[in-house]
């Protein structure tokens, strides 16, 4: 029943903005329903596999181009160069502006930075386009923690965990945020 709201729901944004939503955008969205609720079964052992493939699925983009921006922003940031990263999501984001992995990735370097709005920005962005995006929430946490705001880190942790109840560092986070805050979290 859920799923076949959620199609609804889906057909009827389209209606209302005229597109017209392919089969294709169905299938991704059925798969990434069905690892979710696998991601979320409490004793999953290969829990980093399913992770794995959820990032697959939403990095698929359906364009080369948009392929080659966000594989240079991701090949980028892992060498360690953020400010070149921004120019190639930047980059993407101005030709796909409703694909999330592009905000998601220049908000990852904008944070490495240190630009804590431009991040927080596409933070926003990229959950408007992708509200179960776990990475993102991380790094919303991430930032609050940063800023000062350990009751709503823990609150985006806890948030995250609900979606993906197996991260080691959200966690952490978690469980160190609870004994740093006490009884005022509960």
């Amino acid at each position: 029943m859920q799923r076949g709201y959620r199609r609804f729901k889906l057909a009827v944004a389209a209606v209302l903005s005229g597109v017209w939503i392919s089969g294709s955008v169905w299938a991704q969205a059925d798969d990434l329903d069905q690892l979710f609720d696998k991601l979320r079964e409490p004793s999953l052992a290969n829990w980093q596999e399913v992770e794995q493939e959820i990032w697959q699925e939403w990095s698929k983009s359906g364009s080369a181009s948009a392929d080659l921006l966000l594989e240079r922003g991701r090949k980028a940031l892992n060498a360690g160069d953020p400010s070149v990263a921004v120019e190639h999501f930047s980059a993407l984001i101005d030709h796909y502006p409703d694909f999330a992995e592009g905000y998601n990735g220049r908000a990852t370097a904008y944070y490495q930075l240190n630009l804590y709005g431009p991040a927080l920005d596409d933070i926003r962005t990229t959950l408007a386009l992708n509200p179960r995006h776990f990475g993102a929430m991380t790094g919303l946490g991430l930032i609050l923690e940063d800023l000062g705001h350990p009751t709503e880190a823990l609150s985006t942790y806890r948030a995250v965990a609900a979606i993906h109840p197996h991260r080691p560092d959200v966690i952490e986070a978690i469980e160190r945020l609870e004994r740093e805050l006490g009884d005022t979290a509960l």
